[in-house]
């Protein structure tokens, strides 16, 4: 019995590992497909274009107020404001 417990825990482990991963390989597809000068940057109308919920928070996101943010600036937000 505790061995079944184990390895349940062991693939819920996994799993969430797998989840994230795939939601990171997401979120850097979208970011390249938005970043249509290739510069690691998204502008606010490039965002707009391309992420628009990161277009919704932009200036949050943008703290620095540098008029763009990179995929690095969005994960922290993303990290952030996870529910």
């Amino acid at each position: 019995m505790k061995r079944i417990g184990l390895l349940l825990i062991s693939l819920l482990i996994a799993s969430a590992a797998s989840a994230q991963t795939g939601m990171q390989q997401k979120l850097e597809a979208r970011f390249a497909s938005a970043d249509v000068d290739h510069d690691g940057k998204l502008t606010k109308s490039e965002a707009q274009a391309g992420m628009p919920r990161v277009a919704a928070h932009f200036d949050e996101i943008d703290s620095a107020h540098a008029g763009y943010v990179t995929l690095d600036q969005i994960e922290q937000y993303v990290a952030q404001h996870k529910q």
